[in-house]
């Protein structure tokens, strides 16, 4: 079967050459990939895929039908073999016997694991007995924003009738239930009746479709889906302007009006935790946020549970004019915030029950803005940015439900079943979900598990570090140990190209999404406010700001000059100066406590001679870092550390001044020796004057760096650790 001419939307993306080299499982690993490589055919993390598989049971060496299906909480553009549940088929469909009704459902659960086939640890997922009780080989349910459209208009079934004559099918309709048994049930038994179905529409949550191979299986959901669009898309070109038209237009100055405003907003929403932001003004956001229905719409929340279950019972929707101005946007922001952690307590209160898990935090995940975009928020960049790619997923649906739109409502939504009629609330033939399902599934017993499931999270998770010095010595240091503890980073420096070398070795190990780079100029505030504005347009905001940089002025005769005695006091004292004052803008925008973290030096209390531009600067910061706790506390916590010299890795000792310093203190040394071997013959010279004989490290240095400027010391400002192995020298007197 060929797609060459059916295809207007979608790519046939299957390539023989490398499934005719797979096994089973592989080919519905290498299935699935396909599918979830395309997000218009599902959503990260959304969706699963079966395939019932004949093998060789390892207890009895006979021929047993396994069910291979998609574990809980995987994703199928990036799943492996090892991400699929193996059930034994025939008890899996046994479970019917079992059944005592829909009130006892998610007692079954307990009965997946010991159906499992050859001990798989991989858990099974709540949609598993919708794959096995259908009876086709292979099944693909996905949540396409064309296909929810359909499910969640309020003319759905019968638009769907109108699809099925258009294009040849014999999809049946189901009304909504919330996954799980009953819903198998309820799928077997309407495929059943229907000879020839060849898919299932399920009421406000998305699609099946199948097939006898796993080549038929691809093709005929990717042909759906694709018919699909074109259906809804010769309605969208009848219907006119979308959301009712529009109401405002864009704001000229939008993306720098959102790093202004995204810390603000941030700090709101975090209220109860700290959250990782992301900003889209994408036309489609634009559209809808700029649209005479958004408000109305936005305020029905989402239909799909893939897609609510990220975006929350609805987003927040700010009913701010672009033309006004940002002191009212803020005034506007807080006044939504209010009224939307009041709804979120009483939709908790109106449905809980004695079970059900304790409130979750009341603050949005989805922020809407008219004129700007929408802003998105999560535990870390990828959940923010999914986030968001959830509710544009929303607004298509929202639009290709509005397209279908006839003007007339039925006197029976399509979509009620276990939930009447008038539970659900329409606008513009959008269904969404009734309140009581969303708290069903928000606050299910299954979904609660799931989150405990998931790893704890670092010590740094949920925060942002921007680490300026970051492309050498203790800073690069300081990024690569703020990513092992689970931060997001800013790595800043003089040079951008070192600075994105280091982000790189970052996301190696924190994830390709956990670190940027950014250019600086520690001594111009433009470039410190720049620097600021892309910490915020890829986090959302600042926590923690740590400076290392500095410099050691050197020359060949060992004299000073009057311009470099000004420019290292420039760059190691005012240039701290200007760039925590810039930062604490940022911090007192967010509302949320923070810290600031600088590198002074031992030298700022050990006097030596031929250093005196280099020790004076650092003994100014020691006291600059006393003086800025006092003037922006109790929101921001200032401390510094002050290390012995750190030679390792360090910028400040070029070739000349290792081999300068190697012969003021009379260390012999090979010329031909490499940059390393005279570096650590001096940093072992440096050594011998501490207590504990062991040469400073940037890592240690990274280390106090982030206990003082972490979590762990929530208590401490205005002080300097000493991490300079015991160096009496610099004892205070």
């Amino acid at each position: 079967m060929t797609t060459s001419n059916k295809l207007h939307f979608l790519e046939d993306r299957w390539d023989e050459a490398v499934a005719s080299k797979l096994d089973a499982p592989e080919l519905l690993r290498y299935r699935s990939n396909l599918l979830g490589s395309d997000l218009r055919l599902t959503n990260f993390g959304g969706g699963n895929t079966s395939s019932k598989i004949e093998e060789i049971d390892p207890l009895d060496g006979q021929k047993k039908t396994v069910l291979w299906v998609k574990g809980s909480g995987g994703d199928l553009g990036s799943i492996k073999r090892s991400g699929f549940a193996t059930l034994y088929l025939d008890k899996v469909l046994s479970l019917a016997k079992s059944y005592k009704g829909v009130e006892f459902e998610d007692e079954i659960v307990s009965m997946y694991p010991l159906c499992t086939f050859n001990n798989n640890p991989t858990a099974a997922s709540i949609d598993t007995p919708l794959h096995g009780f259908l009876p086709a080989p292979h099944v693909d349910h996905l949540h396409p924003d064309w296909a929810i459209a359909l499910a969640a208009s309020a003319n759905g079934k019968e638009k769907m009738e109108e699809f099925n004559q258009r294009f040849g099918h014999k999809m049946v309709w189901v009304p909504w239930q919330r996954p799980g048994f009953e819903l198998a049930m309820m799928l077997q038994k309407a495929v059943a009746a229907t000879p020839g179905c060849d898919g299932v529409v399920l009421g406000g949550h998305g699609l099946f479709t199948w097939g006898q191979t796993q080549r038929e299986s691809y093709l005929n959901t990717i042909t759906i889906i694709d018919q699909l669009g074109q259906f809804i898309q010769e309605h969208a070109a009848k219907k006119g302007p979308s959301f009712s038209g529009a109401r405002y237009s864009s704001h000229e100055e939008r993306k720098s009006l959102a790093v202004q405003l995204m810390p603000a907003i941030r700090g709101r929403v975090s209220a109860k935790q700290r959250v990782i932001g992301s900003f889209t003004d994408a036309p489609d956001v634009l559209a809808f946020v700029n649209s005479n229905s958004a408000k109305q719409l936005a305020h029905l929340g989402t239909s799909c549970p893939d897609h609510f279950i990220r975006t929350k019972i609805r987003p927040l929707f700010i009913d701010w004019n672009p033309t006004g101005s940002i002191t009212d946007l803020e005034a506007k922001l807080d006044e939504a915030l209010e009224t939307y952690r009041a709804e979120y307590a009483e939709y908790y209160k109106a449905h809980a029950a004695p079970e059900s898990p304790a409130m979750r935090d009341a603050s949005p995940t989805v922020v809407l803005v008219p004129g700007v975009g929408m802003f998105s928020f999560g535990k870390n960049k990828a959940e923010s940015r999914i986030t968001g790619e959830f509710y544009i997923n929303a607004i298509h649906v929202m639009e290709g439900a509005g397209s279908m739109d006839e003007g007339k409502l039925p006197a029976e939504l399509p979509q009620a079943g276990c939930a009447p009629t008038s539970a659900f609330s329409v606008h513009e033939n959008y269904v969404a979900l009734p309140p009581s399902e969303a708290f069903r599934i928000e606050y299910w017993a299954l979904e609660e598990a799931k989150i405990r499931r998931q790893p704890p999270e670092k010590e740094l998770s949920r925060r942002v570090v921007l680490v300026v010095g970051g492309a050498s010595g203790i800073g690069r240091e300081t990024v690569l140990l703020a990513a092992e503890r689970g931060a997001h980073i800013v790595v800043a420096d003089l040079s951008l190209e070192a600075a994105q070398k280091v982000a790189d070795e970052a996301k190696a190990i924190g994830g390709k999404e956990c670190a940027v780079a950014a250019a600086i100029d520690i001594r111009k505030r433009d470039a410190i406010k720049s620097a600021l504005d892309a910490t915020i347009a890829a986090f959302g905001g600042i926590d923690i700001l740590v400076n290392t940089a500095a410099i050691f002025p050197t020359s060949p005769d060992g004299i000073i000059t009057d311009a470099q005695w000004g420019v290292t006091l420039e760059i190691n004292v005012t240039a701290n100066y200007l760039l925590t004052d810039e930062a604490q803008k940022v911090f007192k925008a967010q509302g949320i406590p923070g810290s600031v973290v600088l590198t002074s030096s031992a030298n700022a209390v050990v006097a030596k001679r031929g250093s005196e531009a280099y020790d004076v600067s650092k003994a100014a910061l020691s006291h600059l870092v006393r003086e800025l706790a006092i003037t922006y506390s109790p929101l921001l916590r200032v401390n510094g550390i002050s290390p012995a010299t750190v030679v390792k890795g360090s910028t400040m000792f070029p070739r000349d001044r290792v081999k300068a310093s190697l012969t003021k203190y009379g260390i012999p040394f090979d010329e031909s020796g490499s940059d390393d071997e005279i570096r650590n013959l001096l940093a072992a010279f440096y050594a011998k004057r501490t207590l504990t004989h062991v040469p400073i490290d940037p890592k240690d240095c990274a280390e106090a760096i982030l206990f003082v400027g972490g979590p762990k010391a929530p208590v401490t400002t205005g002080h300097l650790i000493p991490v300079d192995g015991g160096l009496t020298e610099a004892y205070l007197r």
